[in-house]
């Protein structure tokens, strides 16, 4: 019976919302950088053979999206999918041993078998400077989540324009002036040739696989950013939550 009550503090004790939070943290980074690179691996693929032929025209622009670096002519994992995850998974995990020393008491209850806040208080164990890093990480991450919107929203108008063009009676207007144009979308320069596909040639694109797999990866990637974004928002709410809770009850460090 001891040993059950002794079990029963610990999970009354056990800050359940950082576990949560940190479970989608990692899978709202993995899915969003897995995805994300193939989707604009697949992107760079579509606009080399069927928009632009002269590779200058999108060079900068890939770069630039996936902060890419290259080396000898041979692009490695981009930076940009190396930092930002690195650090939002840095902190997903150390909201586990700060939850579990602050969270005893604000998130589970009063008894707690862990060890006291003042023993673990050094470095993002504080509740204070922990909310501010979520904090800064949380508004990088809803400038990511605002980023990959955009790639979904333009494969989308492709798609809806390809089937306007499969189902002309739905649509007034002539097939041939039914296009995707790149260049509206600052996807490629405005003397990109052709720059621009219509009618029955964008459909054919629109029905291949590379376009349906992009088109998909991007969805998944800019889930993977959501998903990430509510894991940082919860981190930050249960933190603050955890602060506030101790600070009322005389247990909080003094900053």
């Amino acid at each position: 019976l001891g040993l059950l009550e002794c079990c029963a503090r610990c999970l009354i004790g056990a800050p359940f919302a950082s576990l949560v939070a940190t479970g989608l943290c990692f899978f709202g980074v993995a899915l969003f950088c897995g995805c994300g690179h193939e989707a604009l691996t697949g992107t760079e693929q579509l606009i080399e053979t069927y928009f632009s032929k002269n590779y200058q025209d999108y060079e900068y622009l890939i770069d630039m999206v996936a902060w890419g670096v290259w080396l000898k002519g041979r692009r490695l994992w981009p930076s940009g999918f190396r930092g930002i995850p690195k650090g939002s998974a840095a902190q997903g995990m150390a909201a586990v041993p700060s939850g579990a020393s602050w969270g005893g008491t604000a998130e589970g209850g009063q008894d707690s078998c862990i060890c006291t806040p003042r023993q673990l208080c050094p470095g993002l164990s504080c509740p204070l400077q922990f909310v501010g890093i979520t904090y800064v990480l949380t508004i990088i991450w809803l400038l990511v989540f605002a980023c990959s919107a955009v790639p979904v929203y333009i494969y989308f108008n492709t798609w809806t324009t390809c089937q306007s063009i499969a189902n002309p009676s739905k649509t007034s207007a002539s097939i041939g002036t039914l296009c995707a144009d790149a260049r509206m979308y600052g996807v490629l320069p405005w003397n990109a040739f052709p720059g621009k596909v219509c009618g029955s040639n964008l459909l054919s694109i629109c029905k291949t696989s590379e376009f349906q797999m992009t088109f998909h990866l991007f969805i998944a990637a800019f889930v993977g950013a959501a998903a990430t974004l509510v894991s940082l928002l919860t981190f930050m709410i249960a933190a603050t939550y955890n602060f506030a809770v101790l600070k009322l009850m005389g247990r909080g460090t003094k900053f």
